[in-house]
């Protein structure tokens, strides 16, 4: 199915960021051209540089959100496929700025599918939002795409408005014969080797483990579904193939999370993370004065399992071994992240052939 990619031409949006990052190095290995629309990176170090993002690629510096930008890159590049990842993808952060992150993941959303719409050549977009979109009642059910959208902060709400956006627009302007496809994937907490944000679990961790302190836990006892990127990135590529092949039955949302092994609390992750390391030290420091979060998040992948020929091919515990690897080969020698990285990729697609799934 990723033969689908080689020589297409594909826009990704955010790919500056973590997971943009990964799936334009994942890209590149497939051989498509590829054009990139972000932000510079905010992080130091960053995965993008580190990896060469920019080396063979087209890369447009600029907002998402500025329309006029993007229908000039989308007219010049003539992609056949858009990956639009961009956003404020923080939560804590989103209480910060929240007016910028409705601008970023919103009307950012909004302006992709509009600028995709008004190009002949785009066959296929899909949007990436979060597993944050649903109304969440603490329940501990699991999400399955026909759940009630909701938020009850900042970023939650954003999401949800994203996804709300993307089905309108699906509704009303990509319809007909010749209409490009539009999807939506939501995804669980993605975590993997090159993520360096703030307010994340496992970049905190390495950091402290690098600085040499231990890793102060604020929200220990949240219940996330954790999920290794290459797992949520291997979903939007057969996604994508789907869409660029005309397949309208999957122009809808789908949940990419993790099996049972990967839900569990916050300590129980970092514990694993620690032992994986062989060292640091965790420590529990619940903040009550900390903005609002969900307790507890579970998502339904059996659509994308059943309908999609998708799965986990990892177990969590390996998953967070290979991360680890990652951030010690890179921290000991930062030039060898770009092949660090493709050889993670082609162990993965290694894994995906012996479990039967065609990539």
């Amino acid at each position: 199915m990723f033969e689908h990619y080689k020589g297409r031409r594909v826009l990704v949006t955010g790919h500056t960021g973590f997971k943009g990052s990964w799936l334009i190095h994942w890209l590149k290995l497939l051989g498509a051209e590829i054009c990139g629309v972000a932000l510079a990176p905010d992080t130091k170090p960053a995965l993008f540089e580190l990896v060469g993002g920019a080396r063979g690629i087209r890369s447009d510096l600029f907002d998402v959100a500025d329309g006029a930008a993007l229908r000039r890159t989308i007219s010049q590049f003539q992609p056949q496929t858009i990956f639009h990842l961009a956003a404020q993808s923080l939560v804590r952060r989103s209480y910060q700025n929240p007016v910028q992150t409705l601008m970023t993941n919103v009307m950012g959303t909004a302006e992709v599918l509009d600028a995709a719409r008004a190009s002949s050549c785009v066959r296929a977009v899909l949007v990436v939002t979060s597993d944050k979109v649903y109304r969440n009642l603490e329940t501990g059910r699991r999400f399955g795409e026909e759940d009630p959208l909701g938020g009850e902060d900042p970023y939650s709400a954003s999401k949800a408005a994203a996804e709300i956006v993307t089905g309108a627009w699906r509704a009303s302007f990509f319809k007909g014969a010749g209409a490009a496809l539009v999807a939506s994937a939501r995804a669980g907490n993605v975590f993997g080797g090159g993520d360096w944000c703030e307010d994340r679990l496992l970049p905190d961790i390495a950091r402290a483990i690098a600085a040499g302190q231990p890793v102060v836990l604020r929200n220990p006892e949240a219940i996330r579904p954790w999920q290794y990127v290459l797992e949520a990135l291997f979903g939007y590529l057969m996604l994508g193939a789907r869409l660029g092949e005309g397949e309208a039955a999957f122009a809808q949302g789908w949940n990419f999370g993790p099996l049972d092994d990967g839900v569990m609390t916050v300590a129980d992750f970092a514990a694993l993370v620690v032992g994986a390391w062989g060292r640091g030290e965790v420590v529990r420091q619940p903040d009550p004065q900390a903005p609002k979060e969900a307790r507890t998040l579970r998502l339904d992948s059996a659509k994308s399992i059943d309908r999609l020929g998708w799965k986990p091919v990892l177990a969590l515990d390996e998953a967070i071994r290979w991360s680890v690897e990652w951030y010690r080969d890179v921290l000991a020698d930062p030039a060898r992240a770009p092949d660090v990285s493709s050889a993670q990729i082609r162990a993965f697609s290694a894994r995906l052939e012996q479990a039967g799934i065609r990539g």
